[in-house]
Formats: C-alpha cells, sequence, structure tokens
C-alpha cells in the first residue's frame, strides 16, 4: 500500500509541476515575465534538473534586466552539473550588459572545453547557435573537426556561412556535404528550396545553378544531373530537366520513375510543347503498358484542349485504335473515361458518351476508378441539362468516399449542380460547409460561389441578376461560347453597377480568351481593376492579363508588372506562387 501510496503521489506530483510549467509558459509567452518567473522558481525548486524550466527562468530575469539573478542561477548550475555549454550563457548575459571582456573570457572557457573532450563541441556549438553567435558557433564547429577528423559539420557550417551573409560558401558546402552524404539529399534540398523561394534570390539562384553546372561539367557523376534536374523543376524550367534526365536515362536506364513525374509536372503547368516531348520519349521507351495507355491519354488530352472541329474527326479515330490496341479492361480505364469525354463535351454525342461509361461501370473497379467514372457520368449528365440523375451520381461518390478528397470534389460539383439548375438556398448551404475545406482549390472555389449567391441575394431578394448570371455560367459549362458570352453581356447591360458586375466582367474576360479575342479579354479584365479596385477577383484580373501578355502578346514588360502587382498585393491569392515564379523568370533570373 505504501509502494502505491507513494507512486500515486508521485504522478500527482508530475501532474502539478506539469501544469505549473505549462502556465508559466503562458506567461511567457504573453510577455508577463514577473508573473511567469515566480512559477518558474517553483518549478525548478522542485525540479532542479529541469533544464526547460531553467532556461525560460533565465530569459525571463534576462528581459526583466534582473542580470544578477540570472548569473547566480547560470553559476549555481554550472558547480552542480558541470555543464560545459553553460559558460556560453554565462557569457551571454555579460554581453547583454555590454560586459564584452567578462563575456569572451567565458565564451574562451566554453572552447576550451572542447579542447578537454572534441565530445562537447555539439553542446557548445549548439548552445552559440541559439544565441545567434554565429562566428563563435563556426569557431567551436571548426575546432571540433580539427581535434577530430570523424566530425562532420559541414552542414551546419554551411547554414552559419548563410547567416552570416556568405551565400556562396554556404552554397558550396550544402553541395559537397549533400555529394558526401547522399542519403541527407532531400534536407539539403529544403534549405536550399528556402534560399531559392526568398524575395532577394536572383544572385543566390544565379551562382547554384553555375556551381550546379560546373559539377555536372566535371565529375560527370549523375548524382550532379539529378540535382540540376531537381534545380530547373524547382525554376518550372521542365525543358532544361528533360536535358538532365535524358542524360541520366542514357546511363542508368533504371531511372524512368523522374521522367514520367517530370512529364506530370509538364502537364500540370500547361507546358505542352515539354510534355509532349517527354511523352513520346516515353512511349519510345517503354514496354509497359499501363505507362504507354497513361502517356496516350495525356498527349490526346492535351490534343483535344487545342481542337477545332475540324479536327474532331481525326481524333475520335485516334481513340477507337487506342481503345482496339488496349482493349476494354480497368487498365484501359482512362482512355475509356477519355472517349466519352470527347464524345460529350465536343460531339455532344450523349447516347455514345454514357455507354461507353455504363459499360466501364460493369468492370471489375475498384472504389475510387467507380468514383472517376461516376464522376464523369455525372458531368455528362450535367451537360444534358439532366440535373437530378447528375446530383445522384455526385451523391453516390460523396457518400462512397466521405472523407477522401474525391468526394469533398463530389460534393463541390453537387452543389455546383444545384446552382445551375436555380436552387440556390440548397446549394447555399453546401457551399458554406465546403469553403472549409482543407483543399484550397474546393475552398476558393466554394468560397466564390458562396459570396456570389450570398451578395446578390442581399442586394436583391428575388435573385433577378443571379438567376441571368447561372445561365450563363451554365452556358459556360455547356462550352456554347457564344450563348453564354451574350447571356452575360445582357447581365451586364441590365444590371450595370450591381453586385454581380465584376464577377460578370471576369466571366466576359475568360470568354473572349476562349475565342483567342485577347485584346477584349485585355479590356474586361482592366475594367475589373478600374472599378472594381476592392474585388476579391482583383488578383485573377491581374493574373489573367499578365498570362495573356507572357503567353499570346509576348510583352514581357506589361506582364511583369502584373505578376509584381500580384506579389506584392495579393500574396493570399491562390495565384501567387505562379506569378512569383514567372516573373522571375521575366526578369532574368533564371537565364543561362
Amino acid at each position: 500500500m505504501k509502494k502505491i501510496f507513494f507512486h500515486i503521489l508521485f504522478l500527482f506530483s508530475l501532474t502539478v509541476f506539469s501544469q505549473n510549467e505549462q502556465l508559466a509558459q503562458n506567461y511567457f509567452d504573453r510577455g508577463e515575465f514577473e508573473k511567469a518567473i515566480v512559477v518558474y522558481e517553483d518549478v525548478i525548486k522542485a525540479q532542479p534538473y529541469n533544464y526547460g524550466a531553467f532556461q525560460k527562468a533565465v530569459l525571463c530575469y534576462q528581459q526583466l534586466k534582473h542580470y544578477d539573478k540570472a548569473e547566480k542561477l547560470i553559476q549555481g548550475r554550472i558547480d552542480r552539473l558541470k555543464q560545459d555549454n553553460l559558460y556560453v550563457e554565462l557569457g551571454y548575459n555579460y554581453q547583454l550588459q555590454k560586459m564584452q571582456d567578462k563575456a569572451e573570457i567565458n565564451y574562451k572557457i566554453a572552447l576550451d572545453k572542447i579542447r578537454e573532450n572534441p565530445n562537447n563541441v555539439y553542446g557548445v556549438a549548439n548552445a552559440f547557435e541559439q544565441k545567434v553567435l554565429v562566428e563563435k558557433a563556426i569557431q567551436a564547429y571548426e575546432l571540433g573537426k580539427s581535434l577530430n577528423p570523424n566530425f562532420n559539420f559541414d552542414y551546419q557550417l554551411a547554414l552559419l556561412q548563410g547567416q552570416m551573409g556568405n551565400m556562396e560558401l554556404m552554397t558550396d558546402k550544402l553541395l559537397d556535404f549533400a555529394f558526401t552524404n547522399q542519403m541527407n539529399l532531400p534536407m539539403v534540398q529544403n534549405q536550399l528550396t528556402r534560399f531559392m523561394t526568398d524575395d532577394a534570390s536572383e544572385t543566390f539562384n544565379n551562382y547554384l545553378r553555375k556551381a550546379l553546372l560546373l559539377r555536372t561539367q566535371k565529375t560527370q557523376d549523375i548524382f550532379w544531373n539529378q540535382f540540376l534536374s531537381w534545380y530547373f523543376v524547382q525554376q518550372k524550367e521542365y525543358g532544361k530537366a528533360f536535358i538532365q534526365e535524358k542524360a541520366i536515362f542514357k546511363r542508368n536506364p533504371e531511372n524512368f520513375y523522374n521522367i514520367i513525374n517530370l512529364a506530370q509536372l509538364a502537364v500540370q503547368d500547361d507546358e505542352v510543347a515539354t510534355a509532349t516531348e517527354i511523352l513520346n520519349f516515353i512511349l519510345q521507351n517503354t514496354q509497359d503498358l499501363e505507362l504507354q495507355m497513361e502517356a496516350h491519354y495525356q498527349l490526346v488530352s492535351m490534343e483535344i484542349d487545342d481542337a477545332d472541329a475540324k479536327d474532331y474527326p481525326a481524333i475520335k479515330q485516334k481513340l477507337e485504335l487506342l481503345l482496339k490496341q488496349y482493349g476494354i479492361t480497368p487498365y484501359s480505364l482512362h482512355l475509356q473515361i477519355l472517349s466519352a469525354h470527347f464524345d460529350a463535351f465536343q460531339l455532344k454525342q450523349f447516347d455514345s458518351a454514357k455507354a461507353t461509361l455504363n459499360k466501364a461501370l460493369a468492370l471489375p473497379l475498384n472504389n475510387y476508378q467507380k468514383a472517376e467514372v461516376k464522376d464523369e457520368l455525372a458531368d455528362i449528365l450535367l451537360l444534358d441539362e439532366k440535373f437530378n440523375q447528375a446530383i445522384i451520381f455526385y451523391a453516390q461518390i460523396e457518400d462512397d468516399l466521405k472523407n477522401d478528397e474525391i468526394g469533398h470534389q463530389a460534393s463541390l460539383k453537387m452543389a455546383k449542380a444545384s446552382y445551375f439548375k436555380g436552387d440556390f438556398e440548397w446549394a447555399q448551404k453546401q457551399f458554406k460547409v465546403l469553403k472549409s475545406s482543407s483543399s484550397q482549390l474546393i475552398a476558393n472555389d466554394a468560397l466564390e460561389l458562396f459570396l456570389l449567391i450570398s451578395d446578390n441575394t442581399v442586394e436583391d431578394s428575388t435573385q433577378v441578376a443571379l438567376k441571368k448570371f447561372s445561365r450563363a455560367d451554365y452556358l459556360m459549362y455547356q462550352h456554347k461560347t457564344t450563348e453564354a458570352l451574350n447571356q452575360f453581356k445582357l447581365v451586364l447591360e441590365q444590371h450595370k453597377g450591381q453586385t454581380i458586375e465584376d464577377e460578370t466582367l471576369l466571366k466576359i474576360g475568360q470568354l473572349y480568351e476562349k475565342q483567342n479575342d485577347f485584346q477584349q479579354a485585355l479590356s474586361f479584365y482592366q475594367q475589373i481593376l478600374d472599378k472594381h479596385k476592392e474585388s476579391i477577383y482583383t488578383d485573377e484580373a491581374l493574373f489573367f492579363s499578365a498570362e495573356i501578355y507572357r503567353k499570346q502578346l509576348q510583352d514581357s514588360e506589361k506582364a511583369k508588372t502584373l505578376y509584381e502587382k500580384v506579389i506584392f498585393n495579393h500574396q493570399d491569392s491562390i495565384h501567387f506562387v505562379e506569378a512569383r515564379t514567372y516573373y522571375r523568370k521575366l526578369r532574368g533570373d533564371t537565364n543561362l
């Protein structure tokens, strides 16, 4: 019983002190150091070996300028525990009092402890780092290395050089460390990424690129080709990354997986020419049927996106030949879905599309594959104005994959179907839930539609403008560009100056882009910037305009100016990262 009582008492004491420490931490975080130190003093009395409480107590004394109490606490711990890193704490306490001579004496004692035992370098160097005494930390690591050649502090030394602004030295040390410790490559690349994405990264990026190129040419080790490929991917220069990947593949064909990933990135970023080149390379160099089918799927998808009606017969024939070649199996599912999509959205052959998908549903598919087929089937039913049937299929996906992003995407589409149908009240409830989605794209779409319905219901309880707008939006979904454009213009004409105007201007701009009328698109985006400066669509108007100037009109200066406005005025925009990347490219950060 005594033992049981002792254990209960011990556990209770631990709980109480843990709660006290948390209370002290709360005071500390709020800057209430006088309250925090009272609690920390009690914790240290009860737990004299609690290093975390000791450190926070020292910091509290220093914040309160009670340096004598901090010194007494540090010295007492030195006398009791003989910890070498505490001489750094003591020296720093003197430094805060502008007593640099005494500070240097203690820093020297700390360094001498490394001479006595090189293993002490870890605690001493880390203490210098915590106090941002960078030169001292470098001195400690260098001393440790000189005393024990088996120590490797290249990574720590590299980052410390970076803190001192010696970016080139930091880069060289990180690259050398990565080469000799290749298991730590991801850690090194994560650090480099931080500097690559910094606002003042032009000089750093240029030096890193040159350093990698130099090592690639000097050593002929594929490690550097891989590293250089990674660098170009970070810069979204997929063509240059592909050159490196081809060089790697010639010497090591087992690295084919990286080329597949590169193709996916190029497709996602709409780099059509580069993606086409990579996908054709994959087709030429693999016997894997699944890879072949995926490559064909991506190639035909891009072809469809850029096709005119006169190209449709050739694409239809190509899809039929591919399905004949690979057969109707679960492995060719993406091609089957693409064929159905093409029949419905391009050829308006709804019965043929539905038959293809119903045939696919009869195959032995897993839940995710079934969801893909049902999602396409629902999209086609929605296209064919079968709103309720579409909603049923979206609901099935939502039920089957409740906690998955695919399920959330189906929920968004179901809400959009209700919005297209004019059932704004139900759609609004769904959008309200979905705007808190963990997926930023789903959340943003849901938020935009939630605000669209809210704003235009408050201003007009009969929702006249909203009904016209949703009808135009639906025509846009149906790829009826001319009809949608006329309907949006009608909204703009009949509801000019109302809340719905900025959304309408954006949609009209997007439709003119689809028609390749880029000057008209720019004029409508500009109206948002001129008349609706506080609009939630301002960042999109800026970004879409910049994209037109960069891709279509080849006016780098105007594109750069617009990207810059996204970067500096809309940091929370989903287009921020892309805007920054293209801005840097246009500025010349990544030119060889």
